[in-house]
């Protein structure tokens, strides 16, 4: 039909009418970054205490200074996004924008600092690492031209450059300590093993301009596996060619006098662990095929011993691609896996291995197996072939070595959350049967025994510390309990499994051990805080009543927010189920004179296995008031009253599953909170916002599409479509085809329509968490806004999961600023 002047016309006066609807609908944007009020802008520059890294001999801390946030020019420097790695292909080194700009030494006897000199004028501290002796720190820095290493002599406070090759800290921070000596020999030279670039590397592969074909993947069937959403996969074969050129090193031995020693060949090293005697390496090395959707923990490898000459020793095991892990939480693949080195033997290697083909829905006795090997690895001595440990009947953990006769196996059950502690006594020429210390349920935190202290030994490797009798460990815990958590110190005594409390934090302060500096453990050092003392540095002296010795005194970083005030409030949901909440209340604010203020909830739902271990109490009441930009208690400087972590607790008892019943109990979690703020006169229910980030985020979606009970959301990095998530998510083991009405039920997206109040949305462009890819706030966003709602979405350039710049960091205030001022605390109470 041909088309009439007449009806182009109309036309196009239907388009320029549709058009000046839409601009009337849509505000005008800014697309500038924003500031913030001055009283949040005054929290993101507020300056940072320094780090502290306790010495290995508990004699000297080293402390190293803080910068203010990087700006968004470092944090957009151009990066590669490869396997799942994220690599700055300048420096050679995974990619990072906080760095450390000064150093000094703590003398923990003395309690006097000294400044550290020798640093250049922009120092770029990355990584430091203490030697056993302490008498040294190697540290790397960030310069314009690579990753240096560096060294600080302790007792002169000098450092220097060591050595003038760059650093290759793609996978890791490309150094460690060689111990391989007796701390009874302190004039022994010390060494380090570091990973640098090859001599004569070509240069870098460059992408082809046009493509030479498409890139093809195929599945040929088989065998049910289930892989996550993944970001930053392998792309083309371009990418993976980059990838090996970046992943290229090769290792050698430095001296504390700048020698350097090219051992081995270059390859494509993922790790290197040296042995506690330095003879030995354990070589990982990466090998193709590769994968387009999985991270590069999952690519074939090759695990070699080496000489301390690199020259290979022996294969350890080749691991495949593994592609095809069975489905379940407690999947693991077959082989090898888990290797490290007895840190009580000069030269012992362990490892476990699956016993049920690494699935947890085969009927097994056995699931682990733990064996070790000793040195030589060359097959030239018959008794060092591996040997078998013990039998597990779940899935290893981890293992902490002591001695011959005293060694603790933890193995886990994610699916029933068990945990069991085993002793074992793994220099025994015959094992005896394994026993059992502990055991408990990992959600179960008024159970949980604490870790056990560790020392030092004499390869400058961590070993468990016992007292005099060679019979007692002593247990550092959070002790968490009704009343809060209560950090202690026990005495655990190996044969008749009694415990003794030598220590416990007491009000008004949250104090907690961080190490045990003696075998009778009397002498410790901890962390000490209250509402209003930031958590400073102590030594205490558990044979007297004196108070501890104060080692460190930090200012507090926000003046403006001494007198916050903070309680830890308890109730329940409806089918009883125990909840608590921290509350946070402006600084001379009274509810009975002020009235209920407007409130913003912060929230992250937790999945249990019983409704008792979701009612347990977290946090303490005596814990520093620390006012981050990152969470919601900084909403305080603008007036609003705070709820952070009300416990949303999803229960699944027994064989049920929590996601099953996922949105009713979230609602009565939510219903729980509001009606107890509200009765206690510190919000006003017409005036309560609900956020939070990652898995928060999907839970404020979620709340404003199944309630009324919020006046407005913010909704930061979330996921809300579950059918972009189809093999798994969170905490939730079963794939989208098995629990399909599952899925649905918990996806907001499929609810949009149902969400009324206004929501906003934050999200990075480069988000590199597994799941919350950018399109799932984009496409919600869309959703809404096809509908009708209000609602709004902001991408921060160059952020990946957690917002880094300066910039974003502000613009993300400001944005949370303005939409709780216009649609909560301006709203019209009810």
């Amino acid at each position: 039909m041909r088309t009439t002047p007449i009806k182009i016309f109309a036309s196009l006066m239907s388009l320029t009418m549709m058009s000046a609807v839409s601009a009337a609908e849509s505000p005008a944007v800014n697309n500038t970054y924003q500031m913030p009020a001055a009283e949040l802008q005054a929290v993101v520059d507020a300056p940072r205490g320094p780090s502290l890294q306790m010495g290995p001999q508990r004699k000297v801390a080293l402390l190293v200074s803080l910068p203010g946030l990087p700006s968004i020019a470092d944090v957009a420097q151009p990066e590669l996004k490869l396997a799942g790695l994220r690599i700055n292909s300048k420096m050679r080194a995974a990619s990072r924008f906080e760095f450390g700009d000064g150093m000094s030494l703590l003398d923990v006897a003395t309690g006097k600092t000294r400044n550290v000199t020798g640093l250049p004028t922009n120092p770029r501290i990355a990584d430091t690492a203490w030697s056993a002796d302490e008498r040294w720190i190697a540290f790397s820095r960030w310069s314009d031209s690579g990753v240096e290493l560096w060294l600080l002599d302790v007792e002169k406070a000098s450092a220097h450059r060591l050595i003038k090759e760059p650093l290759n800290a793609v996978a890791g921070g490309g150094f460690t300590w060689l111990s391989g000596l007796s701390l009874s020999t302190p004039n022994t030279p010390q060494k380090l093993l570091v990973r640098v670039n090859p001599l004569k590397q070509a240069a870098a592969p460059v992408a082809p301009t046009a493509p030479t074909g498409p890139n093809v993947q195929e599945s040929l069937g088989g065998k049910v596996t289930q892989n996550r959403t993944y970001p930053d996969m392998l792309k083309s074969p371009a990418d993976a060619d980059m990838l090996d050129w970046q992943l290229q090193s090769q290792l050698a031995i430095v001296t504390t006098k700048g020698e350097l020693q090219r051992i081995g060949v270059a390859t494509t090293l993922l790790a290197a662990q040296p042995s506690p005697d330095g003879k030995y390496i354990l070589a990982t090395q990466l090998r193709r095929p590769y994968s387009n959707m999985l991270p590069i923990s999952r690519f074939p490898q090759l695990v070699e011993m080496w000489d301390m000459q690199g020259k290979k020793l022996k294969t350890m095991t080749e691991r495949p691609l593994r592609d095809r892990l069975p489905p379940g939480n407690d999947a693991v693949a077959t082989g090898p896996r888990n290797y490290g080195w007895r840190s009580d033997k000069p030269a012992t290697l362990y490892w476990a291995e699956a016993q049920d083909d690494g699935d947890p829905n085969k009927e097994a006795a056995v699931r682990d197996t733990v064996f070790q090997q000793a040195a030589p690895f060359d097959g030239t001595n018959p008794e060092s072939a591996p040997k078998k440990l013990l039998d597990l009947a779940s899935r290893f953990a981890d293992v902490e070595w002591g001695r011959d006769d005293l060694a603790l196996v933890t193995e886990y059950w994610w699916k029933t959350r068990d945990v069991h502690v085993w002793r074992i006594q793994p220099g025994q020429a015959e094992q005896t049967k394994p026993e059992l210390i502990f055991s408990y349920k990992s959600e179960d935190r008024y159970a949980d025994p604490g870790n056990p202290s560790k020392r030092i030994n004499d390869f400058g490797r961590s070993v468990l510390r016992t007292a005099a009798d060679g019979n007692t460990l002593f247990l550092l815990g959070t002790g968490a309990s009704p009343e809060g958590d209560r950090p202690f110190l026990d005495a655990f005594d190996l044969t008749s499994k009694k415990t003794t409390r030598l220590w416990r934090s007491a009000a008004p302060f949250y104090e907690q051990v961080l190490t045990v500096l003696d075998d009778a453990g009397k002498h410790l050092i901890t962390s000490r805080e209250s509402a209003d003392e930031r958590p400073n540095f102590y030594l205490r002296d558990l044979s007297t009543t004196a108070e501890p010795r104060a080692l460190t005194q930090f200012s507090h970083p926000t003046p403006q927010f001494k007198g916050v005030q903070k309680q830890q409030i308890n109730y329940k949901r409806a089918d009883g189920v125990a909840l608590s909440a921290t509350l946070y209340l402006p600084p001379g604010y009274d509810a009975k004179r002020d009235g209920p203020r407007p409130m913003l909830m912060w929230a992250y739902p937790e999945e249990f296995k019983s409704a008792a271990a979701a009612g347990q109490v977290k946090d303490s009441p005596y814990k520093f008031n620390r006012i981050s930009y990152w969470g919601p208690q900084v909403m305080l400087a603008r007036g609003y009253t705070v709820l952070d972590h009300p416990a949303m607790p999803i229960v699944g008892e027994g064989k049920q599953e929590p996601n099953d019943t996922y949105l009713p109990q979230l609602k009565m979690d939510a219903e729980a909170a509001v009606d107890e703020v509200v009765r206690l006169g510190v919000a006003d229910r017409s005036k309560i916002a609900i956020g939070g980030h990652s898995y928060g985020a999907f839970m404020t979606a979620n709340l404003l599409a199944h309630t009324r009970l919020f006046r407005a959301g913010i909704a930061r990095s979330g996921a809300y479509n579950r059918s972009l998530t189809p093999f798994g998510f969170q905490s939730e083991d079963r794939n989208f085809w098995d629990a399909k009405e599952v899925y649905q039920a918990m996806a907001p997206f499929n609810f949009a329509d149902q969400i009324k109040d206004p929501i906003l949305f934050i999200h990075g462009e480069q988000d590199n968490n597994p799941g919350t890819f950018p399109i799932q706030s984009e496409r919600m966003y869309q959703a809404l806004q096809g509908l009708g709602a209000v609602t709004k979405l902001v991408t921060l350039p160059n952020e990946s999961h957690a917002y880094r710049a300066r910039e974003s960091i502000l613009q993300m205030l400001y944005e949370q600023d303005q939409w709780l001022v216009k649609y909560v605390k301006n709203a019209k109470s009810n």
